[in-house]
């Protein structure tokens, strides 16, 4: 399936780019915008006329067989590739003058000052062969170029040619040395390609095949022993796959694939598809490749910055990931564009016209790039941190660079834009030293006054020997008396790092507090109700005349008295509640 997409994207690929240069080969006239130039002369190209198209052509070569690359282009300019394809002008044109130096130099030594100096008339010829002529003609803009018939015939006349020596004594590159040794029934035509170009094709995509696997398979190994002696964590290494560097074998692939096509010595009208198809996988497995290499070094950073305290390099590390990764990204982009020969510079150029429209789409990305510049700084919340965001609350998992993912205690995953931060105010939990619980014991209303007293002391020893539990501030008071109990306030903090740890410690903190009720003997109350009901004496009502008069001032004193008594047996003979502590 995975095949069948690539070549589905690579053929969509090529009729995009072939639309393009059909599009480029329109009329002048259509163009919105004529741009002049100053044309160069075929004087100062070298080209006014055969004596100087073949001086060019002799120069450039023996600059080229001193290892002057570039001059390649110069040799390529005294040849008549307009009816080439500019996807494969250059890597044709630099075959065809290797053909061409070769049949010059195996058929007569050439004398210079012997050839035509004349810049008009009828097309110059070489020499004639049973293939075809060596010709150099005159073009419309005065250059003197060899002809797209000559170009043609070139591979026939070497192969007729094949018996004689080169009369410089020079052996013919390799890449071209191959087409000698092919037998001659092997070179007749079938389908566009001859017999062995179509063998060489096969050869060349099998061979293809197997460096793939083969680069594979030794990656593989390699990471397996990476993995064994790296220095990354075991669970970092049980997160790395054994294919992590599988897009290298596809590159390896590719690029074998585009030197074969070149050593074959396809026609252009084959070469072109080939071309672009091959040139494009290479450039997109050099993309995923260096994606590739890029996570294997964010691997060892992350590695590197879990071992310090500072938390900047946490955030900062997956921003460098992630740029490294558009930049890859962005270089690909011009590689393909530039093997593929297309116009780049007129996007760009049209960028020019939306630029107001671009600028507003490109807002808000570059406020989250601020964003995270922010969190980045002010350290607002790290990896890991539990914060609440207006009406997100979770976990930071990750901080990227347009946004920041939230993992939610529901399991979900919130993409939090980065621009929010700027102006958001950010309540991080994570950052807190306590954690705080605060709970009413209800007990039952039945509970003697110092078995209440007793509880609440056993709850506060509970407390000082809890040893995840703060010691300088707590609180535990019999607070409200409601409906249907005795509430006993709780206020206590937990000196833990996080969440887990608090759950654990208040289920150890809770279960302690029922074990003390117990052994106490105090009774927790839960929500009751209780209607008293009695019969009343026969006759409706109580007479008036049998109910005592109430005196205020008798009843007032009675009370004073009642709780005098309390406080001297609980507070002024000594027995004093243990004093709060901060």
């Amino acid at each position: 399936m995975s095949a069948f997409m690539i070549g589905f994207l690579l053929q969509s690929i090529t009729f995009t780019v072939l639309a393009a240069e059909n599009a480029k080969a329109q009329p002048a006239e259509q163009t919105a915008h004529v741009v002049q130039v100053v044309k160069e002369t075929p004087e100062s190209l070298g080209l006014s006329s055969p004596r100087d198209t073949l001086t060019t052509f002799f120069k450039s070569m023996d600059k080229v067989k001193k290892g002057d690359e570039g001059a390649i282009v110069t040799a390529e300019s005294t040849l008549d590739l307009s009816d080439m394809s500019e996807l494969v002008r250059h890597d044709k044109g630099a075959e065809l003058s290797w053909l061409l130096l070769e049949i010059l130099d195996r058929t007569r030594v050439i004398r210079l000052e012997k050839v035509s100096a004349r810049k008009i008339g009828r097309p110059w010829v070489f020499n004639t062969y049973q293939s075809g002529q060596v010709v150099i003609s005159r073009q419309d803009d005065g250059r003197w170029l060899f002809s797209t018939e000559t170009l043609a015939a070139l591979p026939e006349i070497l192969d007729e040619l094949a018996e004689s020596r080169n009369l410089k004594g020079e052996a013919l590159p390799w890449h071209l040395q191959i087409r000698g040794l092919v037998p001659k029934e092997l070179k007749s035509t079938y389908f566009l390609l001859e017999h062995w170009q179509w063998l060489g094709v096969l050869l060349t995509i099998f061979l293809g095949f197997v460096i793939d696997r083969f680069v594979a398979l030794i990656l593989s190994l390699i990471v397996k022993r990476w993995k064994k002696g790296s220095v990354l964590s075991k669970k970092s290494d049980e997160d790395i796959s054994d294919r992590l560097l599988r897009p290298l074998g596809l590159s390896a692939m590719a690029l074998l694939w585009w030197g074969g096509l070149n050593v074959l010595g396809l026609p252009a009208s084959a070469l072109v598809y080939l071309l672009i198809a091959v040139k494009t996988l290479v450039g997109l497995s050099c993309i995923w490749s260096a994606y590739r290499l890029v996570d294997v070094a964010g691997m060892y950073l992350h590695h590197f910055a879990s071992r310090t305290e500072s938390s900047v390099d946490d955030v900062l590390i997956p921003l460098v990931s992630k740029t490294l990764k558009l930049f890859v990204t962005v270089m690909g982009v011009l590689f393909i564009t530039d093997t593929l020969n297309l116009n780049i510079t007129g996007v760009l150029a049209s960028l020019g016209l939306g630029g107001l429209a671009f600028a507003l789409a490109a807002k808000d990305m570059v406020m989250n790039i601020f964003g995270s510049i922010t969190v980045m700084l002010d350290r607002t919340f790290r990896v890991g941190d539990w914060i609440v965001v207006d009406d997100v609350e979770g976990t930071v998992e990750e901080i990227g660079l347009r946004s920041t993912k939230i993992r939610t205690f529901y399991n979900s995953l919130i993409y939090f834009p980065n621009s929010h931060f700027i102006t958001a105010s950010v309540d991080n939990m994570g950052e807190r030293h306590y954690r705080r619980y605060t709970s009413k014991i209800s007990l039952t209303y039945d509970t003697p006054p110092e078995k209440i007293e007793a509880f609440c002391e056993g709850v506060r020893e509970l407390v000082r020997t809890h040893p995840y539990m703060r010691k300088d501030y707590y609180h535990v008071y019999l607070n409200e008396m409601g409906a249907a109990s005795l509430d006993v306030l709780v206020y206590v903090f937990w000196a833990v790092p996080e969440w887990g740890t608090e759950l654990r410690e208040r289920h150890r903190f809770l279960l302690d507090i029922l074990r003390l009720g117990h052994q106490l003997g105090v009774e927790f109350a839960f929500p009751t109700q209780t209607i008293y009901w009695q019969q009343a004496p026969e006759g409706v009502g109580i007479p008036n005349e049998t109910l005592k008069p109430f005196n205020q001032d008798v009843a007032f004193q009675q009370a004073r008295g009642v709780a005098k008594d309390i406080f001297d047996k609980t507070t002024g003979k000594g027995v004093v509640p243990p004093p709060v502590t901060y």
